[in-house]
Parts: structure tokens; sequence; C-alpha cells
């Protein structure tokens, strides 16, 4: 259950279609493999055989969980460095703490966003609080990589941090679907993060049989990837379950329905939706740096080597080793 929620009856509600628009065509479906970061957290690799082409200007999904962890199980990530992009960290259920080299950092729980643009380059860790660790405890978020245009790709690093009561909160016509704008708008409607291109970021909860219809900017790419549950996306109604990505073609809205019933135990359909204005420049990727020349690349790997990416606090947080348990 995503820890922001409310009364759908009581919100704002998005318009229907205008006459003549279009229903955003599916113009692909794929599924998420398995995978391990970190210390060896569970994620899902979400666009996993995706183009870039289709993708820009996100470069990387991880959907990390959901998973019900034992005391002693919760792990996170070392300190690692980034370089030429964003990463928007989103958590639905559950706690993380992260700091960088900056002097930033704090707590991201319950429907909270922390916006990081590395830019220039950061070093940065990730990693459950001491009192998750000990108890255990659910936990469920997105790590999503934003590219930076090349203009941008030295930008100072900066942070956002969003909470989950700053999201701005929508329901469909019919009061059937929930729709949390983390970033950009939709319908008029505008969410809180301020990003360097050009984004919308939204979390929809889709009531069993419910249809939902979003206006999404022309000039955007789309995206829906399936959190949990199942339904048909588009207007020719493809089949789209948990942990797949559907890829749209042109058009002016989106259009997802939730099955009646759900499968298992998931109550709705839920769906992270991502759109963005195309940079259409060249990108080289090289493990946690996003650069437009493999010689960027290379300078990135000789500058975090040489410590100018930043220098590890002395107050750092250190990364969580996983508790032994017999029996």
């Amino acid at each position: 259950m995503p820890a922001v929620t409310a009364d759908t009856t009581s919100l704002p509600r998005l318009g229907t279609p205008l006459s003549g628009a279009v229903d955003r065509p599916v113009r692909s479906v794929t599924t998420a493999p398995s995978g391990r970061e970190g210390e060896g957290f569970p994620v899902r690799r979400a666009f996993a055989g995706v183009s870039l082409a289709d993708l820009d200007p996100f470069v990387h999904m991880d959907q990390m969980g959901e998973v019900e962890y034992a005391p002693g199980e919760p792990k996170g990530t070392p300190w690692h460095p980034h370089r030429g992009f964003e990463t928007v960290t989103y958590m639905i259920d559950g706690t993380f703490q992260h700091q960088d080299s900056n002097g930033g950092g704090g707590v991201i729980t319950d429907g909270a966003t922390q916006w990081m643009t590395a830019g220039a380059g950061i070093l940065h860790i990730e990693t459950p609080p001491e009192e998750l660790v000990v108890s255990g405890g659910l936990f469920h978020g997105i790590q999503l990589w934003v590219n930076l245009p090349g203009r941008d790709k030295f930008s100072p690093p900066r942070y956002q941090s969003i909470e989950g009561d700053r999201v701005s909160l929508v329901s469909s016509p019919d009061a059937g679907a929930l729709l949390r704008l983390i970033a950009g708008d939709a319908g008029g409607y505008q969410g809180p993060g301020s990003t360097h291109t050009p984004i919308a970021v939204a979390h929809a909860s889709v009531s069993p049989g419910a249809r939902l219809t979003v206006p999404w900017n022309p000039g955007f790419n789309a995206l829906a990837y399936i959190l949990a549950g199942s339904g048909r996306a588009g207007g020719e109604g493809r089949p789209v379950g948990r942990g797949q990505l559907a890829v749209f073609g042109p058009g002016d809205h989106i259009t997802l329905v939730a099955d009646d019933p759900q499968p298992g135990p998931a109550p709705m359909l839920e769906v992270l939706l991502l759109g963005g204005q195309p940079i259409r420049e060249h990108v080289e990727m090289y493990g946690p740096f996003v650069m437009n020349t493999r010689e960027e690349l290379r300078q990135a790997v000789e500058d975090y080597q040489a410590g100018r990416l930043g220098v590890i606090p002395a107050n750092a947080l250190m990364p969580h080793r996983a508790v032994q348990r017999s029996g």
C-alpha cells in the first residue's frame, strides 16, 4: 500500500479528453528482469531491453523491492560517484537515509522524493537507518536516472527534497483513480519537482475496473511502469502487469484501465507514469557516469580516482552489513 493516499472524492479532478484528442497507442511492452544492487538489495531493471531513443531523456530505472525485510536483513549501497545526470529516489513505502560529499543528506521516507542533480560530480551513499536494520520492515521505492543535456553536465550539484505531503493529488473524473504528481504537469495541475530537463513523473493508483486518462504533453515521450496489479494500457487495451514497462507512441493522453478483480494481494493497479522532452544527444554510459563522449567518460573516471569528485566526509554514514542469523 503506498504511503500517500487520499479520499479521491474530495480531490480536484482531471477533465475528460477534448473532442479529437488522440489516445497514445502502446508501441511495446517489456518485462523487467530481477537483479541485485548495492550490498545486495533486490531490484527490477525497469528499462532493460528498451532503446535509449525510446527512453530519452531517461537512461535507467530500478524498482527497489517490494520486500519485507526480517531483522538484520536491510541493505543499502556503499559510497559511490555520479556525474552527468540526475537521480530521483522515490520511496513508496519504507525509509532510506542518504549523505553526499557536499555535506547534504537526510532521510527519505513514506512517499517522499529526493532529487539529486549530480552535475559535475558528487560522492553519495544510500543506506537503511539503524532502527530499520534492527527491526526489519517494508522497503519499496524507485530510483530513476534523468539525463542532463551536454550544456548542464558540469553544473554544480544540488538537492531537492520533496516530502510526501507536498505532492499534488488529483483524481480521475469518476474518482476511481488517484494521481500523485511529483514533477511536471497533467491537465493543468503541477507537481512540486523542479528539473533541468522538462519531464513529468506521477504515481497512479487505479481501482479495480476503473479507467484513468491523463493528458500528456504531445512533445514528451510517455512510459508506464507497472508497480503492482494488472490492467490494460492505451486505447487498444494492451495487457500489462507487475514489472512491465509500456512505451507509448505519439498522442495527447495516456489511458490505463485496471483489471477487475486484481490478481493476488494487489488491491489496485499501481503505475509510475514518466515522460519528458527528448534531449536527442549521443549518450555514453559507464557505471555511475552518463556523458556525451568516451573522452568525457575517461575524464570522469580519472577525476573520481584523483578525488576531484569529492571526499567522503569525516562524519560519513557507513553501509550496514547483513546480520548473520542462525537457524
